[in-house]
């Protein structure tokens, strides 16, 4: 029988965790697309009402920073599984 030795398990956990860093980074494609369309209406808006410009700007804003959060998320979980990495822990090496 094949018997999984501890260098090779270790490993095993370092790849999966490189691979789920790569993949825990892809949500912070939807915020730079989705914050680009929001300034560029945000610009369109106040290009059609000058005098409105700090209420469409704050509320841009706002929902630029709301929609930035699963990008931030997404970062934190990819640095984790690099550098902290809890997985490493259950290997009991």
């Amino acid at each position: 029988m094949f018997e999984i030795g501890p260098l090779f398990a270790k490993a095993l956990v370092l790849t999966g965790s490189a691979i789920g860093a790569g993949l825990a980074l892809f949500p912070g494609v939807g915020p730079g697309i989705g914050q680009g369309y929001a300034a560029g209406k945000g610009a369109e808006a106040v290009a059609r009402q000058p005098e409105s410009q700090d209420v469409i700007v704050r509320t841009m804003l706002l929902g630029q920073a709301v929609a930035e959060t699963t990008g931030i998320y997404g970062l934190f979980i990819a640095l984790a599984l690099l550098f902290f990495n809890p997985l490493i822990g259950y290997l009991g090496l």
